[in-house]
């Protein structure tokens, strides 16, 4: 069993930049495949980044690509997702989630890929 917390959320200015904190518990954290994901009023979740446990695989929607980095430090049990140039439609409550994997390089980007699931974090941006 894994469990995920999310921090770092907050109400920010457009252009600002954030960075999301992931920590999960459980032993074996570095084989779990992490992602990120998000979900505006209305909408569906959506993914935003994946890293592989190798963590030299990662993946960014379209929506995120070039201005946000995921990452993870397996020493701390921590995914984390940093997102610069913020814009307003980029509010949403964000989620990370993790499957065990056992190929390192290989990102999911379906929700009903992952296992695990964090309670999430609003991230909320002002224009």
């Amino acid at each position: 069993q894994v469990q995920l917390v999310e921090s770092g959320g907050g109400l920010v200015q457009d252009g600002d930049s954030l960075r999301l904190s992931c920590a999960a518990s459980g032993r074996t954290f570095s084989s779990y495949s992490l992602g990120w994901f998000r979900q505006a009023p209305g909408k569906e979740r959506e993914f935003v980044a994946g890293i592989g446990w190798s963590s030299g695989s990662s993946y960014y929607a379209d929506s995120v690509r070039g201005r946000a980095t995921i990452s993870r430090d397996n020493a701390k049990n921590t995914v984390y997702f940093q997102m610069n140039s913020l814009k307003p439609e980029d509010t949403a409550v964000y989620y990370c989630a993790a499957r065990r994997s056992t190929t390192g390089n290989v990102i999911y980007v379906y929700t009903r890929e992952y296992d695990y699931w964090g309670q999430g974090t609003q991230v909320t941006v002002s224009s």
